[in-house]
């Protein structure tokens, strides 16, 4: 089903911003696990997933749909607040056309670390929502960094494959 909430799709080709996602290292704690598998919960019909984020752990929505990982202002308040983000984070901004159509423009930010399981990717682009109640996404930007995923609805898991 299409949902028209939370989509992003980038309306611009920056190829910058690409080598950078494609540039983040994998690191594992446990070198042999090439495979995890990570809980999801379901909460009215979506899909979430613990995600850390500079050592901050949040719950994002588990999106396929979106292109990128995406915070709201409030995420980013808090991070700045912690000092996990600071200026050196900030990468510019950048104009994203939501799923209905609507253009909204997005601060574009490095998160040093988003760890997923055991997983940890370094040095990912994400972008800020100015908008306190926008959702967290997990986007297409963090989960093509594995080789294979694969969603277990029935016993609520998604498997991640490096």
């Amino acid at each position: 089903s299409e949902d028209t909430q939370g989509h992003l799709e980038n309306n611009t080709i920056n190829n910058e911003s690409q080598s950078k996602v494609e540039e983040s290292i994998f690191e594992n704690s446990n070198s042999n696990t090439r495979e995890k598998i990570i809980p999801i919960k379901k909460n009215g019909g979506v899909y979430y997933i613990s995600v850390e984020i500079n050592g901050i752990s949040l719950d994002f929505i588990l999106d396929t749909g979106a292109s990128v990982i995406s915070i709201s202002d409030a995420e980013a308040i808090v991070l700045f607040k912690q000092g996990t983000l600071d200026d050196t984070d900030i990468l510019g901004t950048e104009i994203y056309e939501m799923a209905d159509g609507s253009k909204i423009e997005a601060t574009i930010i490095n998160l040093r670390s988003v760890k997923i399981g055991e997983f940890e990717l370094t040095n990912v682009e994400a972008i800020v929502i100015d908008n306190l109640n926008a959702p967290l996404l997990l986007g297409q930007s963090i989960l093509e960094q594995f080789g294979e995923i694969s969603i277990d609805y029935k016993n609520n898991t998604i498997t991640l494959k490096i």
